[in-house]
This record gives structure tokens, C-alpha cells and sequence, in this order.
């Protein structure tokens, strides 16, 4: 099954569900959805950054410094999470990311608005990113990864993830 046939929910703007249909569906309608937002630091502290794949449906090749998602039909926010973050990571075993914040992020007709929850976790295991996820990776310090900003491209829903996350914690 390609990721546009996926089932996902559709949601309204109280994050209630409506209804399922294929995300490529959701996507053409502009319909309200469910994403996670997993930032993964190593034991040094240090945030796992990494290009999409040409390949992605929405924000093909561009950078990003969360992992994570659509959350699946009937799946929660906290499993999605740790799916996502295993999955593009290529790991198991991976502690239960934390729940920090969700806001409805508006992406201006590139394929509707959706909630997005952000989560955290520390990886101190070797990844192995999904190649049809991950065209590039390193794990960088937050210094690096703030004086890239201006640098690369990046995702516009992962770069709102990170501006209020970065403000909810004082930076």
C-alpha cells in the first residue's frame, strides 16, 4: 500500500474525529489530520537532523529536525510517536517519547492544516534510517542546527515544531 492510500483520520478543529479516509485524499481536500513531531537527542545531547527523501508526498528533500508523522486511523498521538520515531530510525527498543506540546499547524494549501503533537526522546542506540525516509542524517548540536536555519531548507511544519518548542523553553 503507498502512502497515499493510507487510512488516517480526519479531525476538526477540536481535534475530534470526524471521519477516515486515504491521506492522499485528506491531503487533496485540504482536511484537518493528526501528525507527530518526535525531536531525538543522542547521550551527548546532540539532535538528530535529517533530509527527506525526493520521494516524500509533502516537503520532498527538504531538512528536518523532528522524526515522526501521520498518526494512523484508531492510533493515538503517544503510539504514533513511538512508531514513527522507531521506524525512522531504525531502531526498537526506544524509551516512550514525551509528550512537550500540540498546536493546529496551518500549511497554507500544501495539504490542509493538521495537529501536530511534539515529543522527545534520547536515542543512545546506533540508527539505521528508513532510506525511503532519510536521505541524510547527523546527530548536530543545538548550536549548529540554530546557525543552519538560515542555512538550509527546511520542512515549515517541523521549523513551527521547533520555534515553539524552542520558546516554550526560554531560547
Amino acid at each position: 500500500m503507498s502512502a497515499a492510500d493510507e487510512l488516517i483520520d480526519v479531525v476538526d478543529e477540536d481535534d475530534r474525529v470526524t471521519g477516515r479516509l486515504p491521506r492522499g485524499e485528506v491531503y487533496a481536500r485540504g482536511l484537518i489530520h493528526r501528525c507527530v513531531f518526535v525531536q531525538v537527542r543522542d547521550a551527548q545531547g546532540r539532535i538528530f537532523v535529517h533530509r527527506r527523501t525526493p520521494t516524500k508526498l509533502v516537503y520532498p528533500s527538504l531538512y528536518d529536525m523532528f522524526v515522526g508523522g501521520v498518526v494512523g486511523a484508531g492510533e493515538s498521538y503517544d503510539e504514533a510517536a513511538l512508531r514513527e520515531a522507531e521506524e525512522e530510525l531504525g531502531v526498537s527498543g526506544l524509551p516512550r517519547p514525551v509528550p512537550l506540546l500540540k498546536f493546529l499547524y496551518d500549511s497554507g494549501g500544501v495539504a490542509g492544516k493538521w495537529w501536530s503533537a511534539v515529543y522527545e526522546v534520547r536515542c543512545d542506540l546506533p540508527v539505521n534510517p528508513q532510506v525511503e525516509e532519510v536521505a541524510w542524517h547527523a546527530f548536530l548540536p543545538e548550536e549548529e542546527l540554530a546557525a543552519r536555519l538560515a542555512e538550509w531548507e527546511w520542512v515549515p511544519d517541523g521549523l513551527a515544531a521547533y520555534e515553539r518548542l524552542r520558546a516554550r523553553r526560554g531560547r
